[in-house]
């Protein structure tokens, strides 16, 4: 993505398909004039005080969530008022709800050490500034993010207000106006709980990230890689699909983002190579939502699932890889099947880029990426090796074309080597070293005529980062009312104990009440509200029966993912439907068929979390734990596989009634975990590769 616009022109234009998904409720860009401008250089502002929070933590973390939220609030309303108000009227009214948002904030800050010491004793200022916090983060939300998440919360703090009159077991023993105030508003269980301290401690860090390495062109690398490495094979424009979006999502680690951004490229593609509008765009959502599982960065859930369960990030990442494999793994085998079934082919060879001089031509991209992955898997902590990462990829963007004008190529190693020496050495130094780096390579980009619009990539990209992290912030503050009402409360108890008493008489239904409860909430709100509420409520029901904890969040990750390829709703592939030119139900059901891997992965976790990388069973007793986790990964291949040919109707060839059956029956008897289920599966698996085999033996005779 480039930037077209100077600070005297006023914000970028920037590229509508890669905001779509992050401001949903708003149209693309910061607006235009002075108040544009001002738009702009706020969320460039607010991008600073989070990196400086992030970088050097000298605030209190309240005084960090509560400014999180101000400047939420503060850049959300000003973009509606630039946006979307139609006259100057409703512009002032909506920047004036943005200042009186942000006046929360500061208020907190500025009375930080005294509304600490009158706990429980507010003033009438304090109670007045906590109804207009929650007041505005309701609207924020609604604007945002729409009616059906404002509607979900406002049902929850209805109940804190009228639980008392309700019969049993829904009652409550009543709480006055002050104390549900100061509750929400003012506690660490409120809209400054533990979401909008991951929105402001980790998930911001990423998605600036992410922005700041699309801007430097990850994304063409990332197509240039998939569409020469697999473009090629059978199937091949479906192919890249499913490989470019997976690897976009180790970046961005969102789902609709993936497929506004990449189904512009994929989608047509798909279609001019043959396959139906439909399955193109079933095919781009799946994979798209499925970046929100790939590790290293995952989705924002990941973060707050790390922090929720107090464990490392890397604990998070460990448990994905395997169920991230198979899900991407099943998307191209359906991939493989239907292009069979269809005779379609691959794209020409000589027309593809090499995949490796893609590499090879923007290697330095991959960098930041890499180190990234060190130091989460080093054991540092989100917060510094998100900084680290953003940090290493500013060096990158602004020293590339102060490198260019060096002329001997020796030089220009001496060059790149002296700053990744000088960058390395904060894992010794400190982030001091690295912003001392950052600002000479801006002094001296700043020097040369030529290298001035690099400085201009970096404040767009913080700009563009802050813009994308608005959506994501305002769902992580309303949800905190829902998770408030359940600390004030305690009806999660008795959602819990419905499941527990259920699960005690058979732990499958209480998955699949699970399963249900994350599809129906996910029909009207993102994954990352949908899991903060879910395993909330059924979380610690299936640790109860048995679930390991990391299993249980996880199989909520899973279905709150799930929920946005699941009709009646499925935002991920609505999203696709303009882009395909067919309606997002059709897409959705193709969806669901290539997304068979997330609904069963899931289920079978439960049963064997060694698919997890958890704890082994029998077969880690007997033989150990690698054979365990290589026998239940040959069988969940196998299964999966074969319900794809049972779907798709093909495998060597087309498959009759007769062999798509045994298919289906080999799956399902290799997925249930039953006495001599597995012994069945197999057998049945080679009856139909058998006679599948005999059968085409008999036609090519």
């Amino acid at each position: 993505m480039s930037a077209s616009h100077s600070p005297a022109s006023g914000p970028a234009t920037l590229d509508p398909t890669a905001e779509a998904e992050f401001s949903e409720g708003l149209p693309p860009g910061f607006g235009t004039g002075i108040m544009g401008r001002v738009a702009f250089w706020l969320a460039v502002a607010f991008s600073l005080f989070q990196l400086w929070a992030a970088g050097y933590g000298s605030l209190p973390s309240q005084v960090v969530r509560a400014m999180h939220v101000g400047f939420l609030l503060l850049l959300g309303f000003g973009l509606v008022g630039n946006l979307v108000a139609r006259t100057t009227r409703g512009q002032v009214f909506f920047w004036a709800l943005g200042l009186l948002g942000f006046s929360t904030g500061i208020y907190n800050w500025v009375e930080y050490n005294d509304l600490i010491r009158r706990t429980g004793f507010l003033t009438q200022m304090d109670l007045v500034m906590g109804t207009i916090l929650v007041l505005l983060v309701f609207e924020g939300a609604r604007r945002l993010m729409g009616w059906p998440l404002a509607v979900i919360a406002g049902i929850f703090l209805a109940y804190c207000f009228l639980g008392q009159h309700l019969p049993p077991p829904f009652i409550h023993r009543g709480y006055g106006f002050e104390q549900i105030v100061e509750h929400f508003a003012f506690g660490t269980e409120g809209i400054y709980g533990s979401p909008i301290y991951v929105s402001s401690a980790y998930i911001f860090i990423f998605v600036v990230f992410a922005a700041f390495l699309e801007r430097a062109g990850m994304l063409n690398l990332f197509n240039d890689f998939a569409l020469g490495l697999v473009g090629g094979v059978r199937g091949g424009p479906a192919q890249v699909a499913v490989l470019s979006s997976a690897l976009m999502g180790t970046i961005s680690g969102s789902g609709v983002a993936n497929v506004v951004a990449s189904g512009q490229f994929t989608i047509p593609m798909m279609k001019k190579s043959g396959f139906k509008p439909a399955f193109a765009g079933g095919v781009e959502a799946t994979a798209s939502m499925g970046g929100q599982i790939m590790p290293p960065v995952m989705g924002a859930v990941a973060f707050i699932m790390a922090e929720t369960l107090n464990v490392p990030y890397a604990s998070v990442v460990k448990a994905a890889i395997i169920p991230a494999l198979l899900y991407f793994g099943v998307v191209f085998w359906m991939v493989w099947l239907q292009a069979g079934r269809d005779n379609l082919k691959g794209l020409p060879r000589a027309s593809l880029p090499n995949p490796w001089h893609a590499v090879r031509d923007q290697w330095p991209l991959v960098l930041p990426l890499a180190a990234l992955v060190y130091l989460l898997f080093a054991g540092y902590t989100p917060i510094f090796a998100g900084t680290m990462g953003l940090a290493l990829v500013t060096v990158l963007i602004l020293g590339a074309p102060l490198a260019a004008m060096i002329g001997p190529y020796a030089f220009r190693v001496v060059f790149w080597l002296a700053l990744g020496i000088a960058s390395a050495l904060f894992l010794k130094y400190g982030i001091n070293l690295l912003v001392a780096v950052i600002a000479l390579l801006v002094l001296a980009c700043a020097g040369f005529k030529g290298t001035r619009p690099t400085i201009g990539i970096v404040r767009d990209a913080l700009a563009q980062g802050a813009r994308n992290a608005l959506p994501v912030g305002m769902a992580c503050a309303i949800v905190g009312v829902v998770i408030g009402t359940l600390t004030l409360t305690g009806i999660a108890s008795t959602f819990i104990g419905a499941i527990i008493a259920i699960g005690q008489d058979n732990l499958f239904l209480s998955l699949v009440l699970t399963m249900l409860t994350c599809l129906v909430l996910g029909m009207g709100i993102p994954t990352i509200p949908n899991y903060i509420i879910t395993s909330s409520l059924a979380g610690p029901a299936l640790m109860e029966l048995g679930v390991p904890l990391l299993v249980s969040h996880m199989f909520v990750f899973y279905f709150g993912i799930m929920a946005d390829l699941t009709p009646p709703v499925a935002l991920a592939c609505f999203a696709a439907g303009p882009i395909a030119k067919t309606s997002g139900l059709k897409i959705s059901m193709q969806a669901i068929r290539l997304a068979a891997a997330g609904f069963i992965i899931p289920f079978m976790a439960v049963y064997t979390p060694s698919l997890m990388l958890q704890d082994g069973g029998p077969i880690a007793d007997a033989w150990g734990y690698p054979v365990e986790v290589a026998y239940i990964l040959l069988k969940t291949v196998l299964g999966v596989g074969l319900w794809g040919v049972a779907m798709v109707g093909y495998f060597l060839d087309r498959t009759n009634v007769v062999e798509r059956t045994l298919a289906f029956a080999a799956g399902v008897s290799l997925i249930v975990a039953m006495p001599m289920s597995d012994e069945l599966g197999f057998a049945l698996a080679l009856t139909f590769g058998a006679l599948h085999w005999l059968r085409l033996r008999r036609v090519v005779a």
